[in-house]
C-alpha cells in the first residue's frame, strides 16, 4: 500500500516508519494520518518477517499533535444530527472522538514492539503516540520539547495520555504534567520515565534500532499480571494522602471553571481503578463529554484556531512583499526597552539599544545578560547562545547608530514631549524606508505621529510586561499609517514569535483601556464597602489571573493616576469624576503608595512576599460584612464590565475583528480563558441576556454599566458577534464599517 504521509520500509527485520506530511512544515494528526497509521499497524503486525518497528519524523520536529479543526468538524456534525437523533449523535461523537485512542491501543497490543524516535517538538496527540509505543528515545538537544497541552485549550489528552502517564510516572509529577500542560525537555522527560533513552539527533534512528535489537517487550507492564502503579494504588496509604490533596489543589488553581481539567482529574482517578481497556473507555467518555461544553468550543476557537490565523498573518496586507529585518533600533533602555532588545536579539536580529547616556544603555543590555544567564541555569540555553545573543546588541547613546535600521521602536516614558524629542532625533538619521514605532500603552498614535515627517511610516507596537514572557503584541494604526508600516510590524512580531492583534487608534487602544476597567471595578467595589480580600478572591474566582488591587499595584498606581489625569485634561468638562479619582489621589498623591515599584500600594511588599495593606479602610472607609454581598454578582461585575467595554471599543471601530478581541483579551490581560475571551463571553449568554444584565447592574451600581447602542441593537434579535461579524479568512480581514 502506498502512503501519502508516511514511508514504510524494512531493513533486517526492522520496519522504518518515517512520518513526513507533504506540503507542511510540521506533521499534524488529521483524518488521513489516522487512516494511514491504522493501516501501518496492521501491516507491521501482519508481516511475519518484521520483528519490530521504529517510528520517527522526516521533519525538524516530530509533530505538533492533532489538528483541532478536525474536532470542530466533528462537533458541527454532532450538533447538526442531535436535534433529529440525539442518541445517534452522541454515539457518533463518542466513536469519532476516540478513534485515535483505539488506533494507539491497537499499536500497543499488536504483538510487535514499536520504538518512537523523537526529534524536536512532540506535542499533544504525538506525545500520546510516543507513549503508546513500547519504548522511546529522544534527541538530546535543546530543540526537544514534549508536552500534553490540551488542557490549555479547554480539553484534556483523550488518546490514552491520562492513563499512560499516570501508569509510567510518579503520581504527583504525572498529574502536574497533565493539569499544567507542562513542557518537558529530554532530561525532564527521562527523569519522569516518559522516555527511556536519549541520543544525539544524528544517531537517533540508530539508537532506536539498537534498542529493538537488544530486546523490547511488546507487552506493556500494565498489560502484564501483577502490575502496580508507580505512586501506589488509589486506595493505598499513599493514595489516601495524594488524591484529597490533588482535588484541593485543582480547586484552588481553577476555581472549578474548567470542565476539561475537572474531567481530566475524574478520568485519571476512575481509570486507575480499572484495567487499561476499560480505563481508556472511561477516558473517552469524559473526553466526548468535554468536547460538548461551551468552554471547550470557545477555548479551541480562540486559543487554537483564531490564534493560528493571527500568527499566520490574517491581518497582513497582501500587497506588500515580506520584509527581511536585519537590524532594529530601540529608543529607551529601561525595563520595557531592554525586554524588547532581548526578544529581538533572541530571534537572531541585530539590535541598537539607545539611551540618554552610555551607562543607561549598558544597564539595558545587562538585562539581556541576566535573562540568558537564568536560561543557562535552567538548561534552556548554552554559553554559546549567550555570547551570540549579547553580540547582537549594541548599547549606545549615539543616534547615528540607527542609520541602517529597518525598524525603530521607541520605548521611552509616557510623556508626549519626551517622545517628540526622540522621534525627531531618530528620524534625522533614519533611512527613508525605515519604519518608526512607538511602544506607548495609552497615547493616541495619530497625535504622536505629528512629530514625524513621514506619518505613513509611523505605527504603534505595544508590548506587554514582562516582554520576554507575554506573548501578545498590540499593533496600533494611526490615521495616516500605511500598509508598509503595518506589514513591517507584523513581520517583526512573527520573527520574534509573538501573537499580534491590530487595532485602530484611540486613547488606551484596546487592551490598556479594558484592563483599566477591571482595576477600576475593583476600586469601585472598595468604595461600595466590599472587603479588599473578598474583591481579590472574587477576581480570581471569576477567572482572572490576579485580583484587581494586585494588578493595580503591578501596573503602578502612579501610572494609573497619570492616565486618569491625562484623560481628565484631554476631555475637559466632559470628564466625570468619581470614587476612582478620589482613591487614586489619596493613594498616590497624599500617601505616595505607588504599588510594587516602591514596595507599597494596596499591598505591602517584602521581596516576593506581599500582604494586603491594613490601612486600606483609612482611604475608603470601613468595609461592610462580606455576607452583605453576592459572590456570583461580584464575579459577574468584573467580567461584564470588561466585556461591555470591549463591545464599546468594537462599536467605535477601534477593534475590527472578533478574533483579535478574544485572543487579545486572554493573552493581553488574562480575561477568563474558559470563556474564550470578552466577545465570546457575551456570545455565550447571548446579547439579549447580556444587555439585560447590564441594565440590571446600571440600576444597582451606576451608569458605567449602561449598554451601548450596538449591544441594544443586537439584543433585539439576540444576535451573536461571531455571526454578525464573522471573521473573513483572507489576509486583509478586519476592515469593516463602524457598526
Amino acid at each position: 500500500m502506498a502512503y501519502r504521509n508516511f514511508t514504510l520500509t524494512t531493513d533486517a527485520g526492522i520496519a522504518h516508519i518515517v512520518w513526513d506530511m507533504p506540503g507542511k512544515s510540521m506533521n499534524v494528526i488529521d483524518m488521513s494520518v489516522m487512516d494511514e497509521l491504522d493501516a501501518i499497524v496492521d501491516a507491521v503486525a501482519g508481516d511475519a518477517t518484521v520483528k519490530g518497528a521504529v517510528i520517527t519524523s522526516g521533519k525538524a520536529a516530530f509533530s505538533g499533535g492533532a489538528d483541532l479543526t478536525m474536532l470542530e468538524g466533528l462537533l458541527r456534525d454532532f450538533h447538526a444530527k442531535r436535534a433529529k437523533d440525539p442518541e445517534g449523535a452522541a454515539r457518533m461523537l463518542f466513536d469519532g472522538s476516540r478513534r485515535l485512542s483505539q488506533i494507539f491501543r491497537k499499536l500497543e497490543t499488536c504483538g510487535k514492539p514499536f520504538v518512537a524516535a523523537i526529534n524536536g517538538t512532540c506535542m499533544g496527540g504525538a506525545t500520546e503516540l510516543a507513549l503508546a509505543c513500547h519504548a522511546r528515545v529522544a534527541a538530546e538537544d535543546d530543540a526537544f520539547k514534549m508536552a500534553l497541552p490540551e488542557v490549555k485549550v479547554g480539553l484534556f489528552p483523550g488518546a490514552g495520555g491520562t492513563q499512560r502517564v499516570m501508569r509510567m510516572a510518579d503520581s504527583q509529577q504525572g498529574l502536574q504534567f497533565l493539569l499544567q500542560g507542562k513542557t518537558l525537555n529530554a532530561a525532564q522527560a527521562k527523569a519522569m520515565k516518559l522516555i527511556d533513552e536519549t541520543a544525539p539527533a544524528k544517531k537517533l534512528m540508530a539508537a532506536a534500532v539498537k534498542m529493538l535489537k537488544a530486546g523490547v517487550d511488546p507487552v506493556k507492564p500494565w498489560d502484564q499480571k501483577g502490575f502496580r502503579l508507580p505512586g501506589g494504588g488509589i486506595y493505598s496509604p499513599a493514595g489516601f494522602q495524594f488524591w484529597p490533596a490533588a482535588n484541593a489543589i485543582y480547586r484552588r488553581e481553577t476555581h472549578d471553571n474548567y470542565p476539561g481539567a475537572r474531567a481530566l482529574l475524574q478520568a485519571v482517578y476512575e481509570g486507575l481503578l480499572m484495567p487499561m481497556d476499560q480505563a481508556l473507555t472511561v477516558e473517552s467518555r469524559y473526553f466526548a463529554h468535554v468536547l460538548q461544553t461551551p468552554e471547550a468550543a470557545n477555548m479551541i476557537r480562540s486559543l487554537f484556531v483564531s490564534m493560528q490565523e493571527l500568527n499566520k498573518g490574517a491581518r497582513r496586507p497582501t500587497s506588500v512583499k515580506p520584509n527581511r529585518i536585519r537590524k532594529v533600533g530601540i529608543l529607551g533602555a529601561g525595563f520595557m526597552g531592554a525586554g524588547i532588545a532581548y526578544v529581538t536579539a533572541k530571534a537572531g536580529i541585530d539590535v541598537v539599544l539607545i539611551d540618554r547616556d552610555q551607562a543607561a544603555a549598558d544597564k539595558g543590555k545587562a538585562h539581556s545578560d541576566e535573562l540568558v544567564s537564568k536560561a543557562i541555569k535552567r538548561g534552556r540555553a548554552s554559553e554559546a547562545d549567550k555570547v551570540a545573543l549579547l553580540s547582537r546588541i549594541t548599547a549606545t547613546s549615539d543616534y547615528e547608530a540607527l542609520a541602517d535600521c529597518d525598524l525603530v521602536i521607541e520605548a521611552v516614558f509616557e510623556d508626549r514631549e519626551v517622545k517628540r524629542v526622540v522621534t525627531e532625533k531618530a528620524e534625522a538619521v533614519l533611512k527613508s524606508k525605515a519604519i518608526y514605532a512607538s511602544n506607548t500603552s495609552t497615547l493616541p498614535i495619530t497625535s504622536l505621529a505629528e512629530a514625524s515627517k513621514r506619518p505613513k511610516n509611523f505605527i504603534g507596537i505595544h508590548f506587554f510586561s514582562p516582554v520576554d514572557k507575554m506573548m501578545l503584541v498590540e499593533v496600533i494604526l494611526g490615521k495616516k499609517t500605511g500598509d508598509k508600516a503595518l506589514a513591517m510590524a507584523l513581520d517583526y512580531i512573527k520573527a520574534i514569535k509573538k501573537t499580534p492583534i491590530v487595532v485602530n487608534d484611540s486613547r488606551g487602544f484596546y487592551t490598556s483601556r479594558v484592563v483599566m476597567t477591571y482595576i477600576r471595578e475593583g476600586l469601585m467595589m472598595l468604595a461600595d464597602g466590599v472587603p479588599a480580600a473578598m474583591i481579590e478572591n472574587c477576581g480570581r474566582m471569576a477567572g482572572m489571573p490576579v485580583g484587581p488591587l494586585s494588578l493595580g499595584d503591578e501596573v503602578a498606581l502612579d501610572l494609573a493616576w497619570k492616565i486618569v489625569s491625562a484623560t481628565r485634561k484631554d476631555l475637559g468638562v466632559k470628564y466625570v469624576e468619581g470614587p476612582l479619582d478620589n482613591i487614586l489621589e489619596e493613594m498616590v498623591v497624599k500617601r505616595e503608595r505607588f504599588g510594587r515599584k516602591n514596595g507599597k500600594g494596596f499591598y505591602d511588599y517584602q521581596g516576593r512576599d506581599k500582604k494586603l495593606w491594613p490601612g486600606i479602610p483609612e482611604v475608603v472607609g470601613k468595609p461592610k460584612p462580606a455576607d452583605a454581598f453576592d459572590v456570583e454578582e461580584l464575579k459577574q461585575r468584573f467580567l461584564v464590565m470588561q466585556a461591555l467595554e470591549t463591545a464599546r471599543i468594537f462599536e467605535e471601530n477601534c477593534l475590527t475583528d472578533v478574533r483579535e478581541a478574544d485572543v487579545g483579551s486572554i493573552l493581553g490581560f488574562g480575561f477568563a480563558p474558559f470563556t474564550g475571551g470578552t466577545l465570546s463571553y457575551i456570545d455565550g449568554m447571548g446579547t439579549a441576556a447580556f444587555t439585560e444584565l447590564c441594565r440590571k447592574f446600571t440600576k444597582k451600581w451606576g451608569p458605567r454599566f449602561k449598554p451601548n447602542r450596538l449591544l441594544k441593537e443586537m439584543a433585539k434579535t439576540d444576535a451573536r458577534f461571531y455571526e454578525r461579524f464573522a471573521p473573513e479568512k483572507g489576509p486583509d480581514a478586519g476592515e469593516r464599517e463602524a457598526a
